[in-house]
């Protein structure tokens, strides 16, 4: 599965700059409830442009509020050459952030900051990449002509990359807005060369101001509008994103029966593109339109699964591999174990212990907070394992899906959101589970990636929309399982709903 636009991730990109100093205010809703606010604030001083940008969002995961406040301040000249970024976030017990400063040879010094850890890094800025105003003017000169197509290339300060965007012009429109009607120009995004199964769709005046955008996120309608700012700080609604995200099983899976192949079937409807990916331990067969059947089982390895990439082995912002900290506490874990296997299950033993209280409200916590709180779900387990193995060598990818559970949140056999890591353990990628305790045949993988949060959106986009119409319980599964079986309930995922512009997800 190549890379897709993440709905979330996204948002940022629809406060674009002014043409004039100016405030403007959006009200966030999911299926029509309000569920934030975006101000955008737009400065020139001489011939500098300055945007800055803050999101705040509240959601409800089963019964925790999870709260997230982000920031983003983007300083450019007046054609839209960066100059100097910075993005925060906050939606656990530490703020994220990261601030990018020129250098006279023409890089950026980059420091990411997460609690009182700092690292610093150097960057190489991608030639056509903009930030606020720069995609501004780009959407200006794009032109509106209905059926046009131009290519925008967005960067994401958290994560420091660029996306290649894919802008369609669809054509002009009269749209509602809360104070009145507006005609705009009807614009559609999507990941250059990505299977369109993702887009933002948003609407914008003749300065390149977006006044409207629309996307999926877990089976929502995402939408942000353009009004004043009584109408963006009126008090949110509540919305369940997590029941909401759920799966009902057609079947009871007992316990005894989760350590064997599975072969399930899907149903996914309008048009719908397949979410689903392959990999050692999971095969996807399309049997007609809208209809998929998954084999989860009998690792092995696979021609067409690629083998490690750098990204891989690499420490980031969220993945902090190369962390005294975690360098230590892995080492600590897998003490004197002889194989990157028998490592992998120590490290996996040690953080189902390790990670002793599960909080919902924690909204995504890097590897070293995870360490420095030893709190939080699926996510902070999947997270700090990815962490501690390529700390140790082992390369590592972290799988967003589907996991199956008895009873969660008030309900009965439902397949939930989770996260868990593949390691590449002699010549193929084997799953390893700490939030479960184990991996089993219940787990469905929707996509793979490097540990940043919005992966997880790209994943998940698609729930609301498919159905598990059949279970079978397809055969025996020796050395299949890690561990004793999980509890009834499983760690849960976390749900980091907002980051900086232009930011991607689910890789292959």
């Amino acid at each position: 599965m190549r890379r897709q636009i993440v709905a979330l991730a996204l948002l940022s990109s629809l406060a674009t700059a002014h043409a004039q100093d100016s405030k403007t205010w959006m009200s966030v809703m999911l299926d029509g409830r309000k569920v934030g606010k975006l101000v955008t604030e737009r400065s020139v001083t001489g011939d500098t442009v300055t945007t800055r940008q803050a999101i705040d969002l509240r959601v409800t995961r089963g019964s925790t509020p999870l709260v997230t406040h982000n920031e983003a301040v983007a300083t450019e000249s007046l054609d839209g050459k960066p100059l100097a970024f910075h993005a925060s976030k906050t939606g656990s017990s530490q703020e994220n952030a990261v601030d990018g400063q020129p250098r006279p040879d023409g890089t950026f010094q980059v420091t990411t900051r997460v609690g009182d850890d700092a690292h610093v890094s150097l960057l190489a800025w991608t030639p056509g990449a903009v930030l606020s105003e720069g995609q501004r003017l780009a959407i200006v000169a794009g032109g509106f002509k209905a059926g046009s197509h131009y290519p925008l290339k967005t960067f994401d300060a958290m994560k420091q990359e660029v996306a290649t965007l894919d802008v369609e012009v669809i054509g002009d429109e009269m749209i509602d807005l809360p104070g009145g009607t507006e005609r705009l120009h009807h614009l559609r995004q999507r990941l250059a060369g990505g299977s369109g199964a993702q887009s933002l769709d948003m609407w914008v005046n003749d300065r390149g101001e977006v006044r409207r955008g629309i996307s999926p996120l877990l089976g929502f309608r995402m939408e942000v509008a353009a009004c004043d700012e009584a109408c963006a700080t009126a008090p949110d609604q509540d919305i369940d994103v997590l029941r909401s995200a759920m799966l009902q099983s057609p079947r009871i899976i007992p316990n005894g029966s989760q350590g064997q192949a599975m072969t399930y079937r899907f149903h996914l409807r309008d048009d719908l593109p397949a979410p689903f990916v392959n990999t050692d331990e999971q095969q996807v067969k399309k049997l007609s339109n809208g209809d998929y059947e998954i084999t989860v089982g009998h690792p092995q390895r696979h021609d067409d699964e690629p083998g490690p990439t750098p990204e891989d082995t690499a420490s980031n912002p969220w993945v902090q591999s190369d962390a005294p900290e975690v360098i230590a506490l892995a080492k600590e874990a897998v003490g004197n174990a002889s194989s990157d296997l028998n490592r992998m299950r120590r490290l996996r033993s040690f953080l189902t212990s390790y990670i002793d209280q599960t909080g919902l409200e924690v909204g995504y916590a890097s590897a070293l907070e995870t360490i420095q709180t030893r709190r939080g779900d699926c996510t902070e387990h999947a997270v700090l394992l990815a962490a501690m193995a390529r700390s140790q060598g082992i390369p590592t990818r972290i799988v967003t899906g589907l996991v199956y559970a008895q009873r969660f949140a008030g309900a009965s056999r439902v397949f939930v959101p989770h996260t868990w890591v593949q390691a590449w353990i002699n010549g193929r990628w084997e799953s390893f589970d700490s939030a479960q305790s184990r991996f089993d045949a219940t787990h469905i993988a929707l996509g793979v990636g490097s540990g940043d949060p919005w992966r997880f959106f790209a994943s998940m986009a698609s729930l609301g929309r498919m159905q598990v119409a059949d279970v079978k319980i397809s055969g025996s599964m020796p050395d299949f399982m890690q561990g004793p079986a999980p509890s009834q309930q499983p760690a849960t995922p976390s749900f980091n709903p907002v980051g900086p512009v232009g930011q991607t997800g689910g890789r292959r």
